[in-house]
């Protein structure tokens, strides 16, 4: 009988090094993912609730951008904002009235080489927050 020994501490490195670093590269993109959709959904609570409290229409436009752009700088997130009024847009600040703010993000992956072009690979996030003026509000 011929002895076999030593090749087991060689085997074990190299299945832990096969089988961890995909899990840990999973485990990346799966945080910078949630990290993206929550930047997404506070931008669009933020940019819905700045629109609402603003006194006119071109105020509530210029802070509803600004709230959804600082919440996405808090995060790290380059995103595309779009803010609509139902029913009509001259009603927006009117009671019954409500606002639509949605928010649309591609979160690249993580550890992409940037050589290569930015859409080399990323994973789309949005958010639709509908926030309503309220019935028994007055207008303005």
């Amino acid at each position: 009988m011929r002895r076999q020994g030593g090749s087991a501490s060689v085997e074990f490195v190299w299945v832990t090094l096969i089988l961890l670093v995909p899990f840990v590269y999973l485990l990346l993109a799966v945080f910078e993912t949630q990290r993206a959709a929550y930047g997404v959904s506070v931008a669009g609570k933020a940019a819905a609730r700045a629109y609402l409290l603003a006194p006119d229409l071109t105020t509530a436009e210029q802070r509803a951008r600004l709230a959804a752009d600082v919440a996405l700088a808090d995060h790290d997130v380059q995103a595309d904002v779009a803010i609509r009024c139902h029913p009509t847009p001259a009603d927006c600040l009117q009671p019954g009235s409500s606002v639509l703010v949605t928010v649309r993000a591609v979160q690249p992956l993580p550890l992409t080489p940037s050589a290569l072009g930015d859409q080399l690979g990323g994973i789309s996030v949005d958010s639709e927050h509908r926030e309503p003026y309220g019935t028994f509000r007055e207008g303005r």
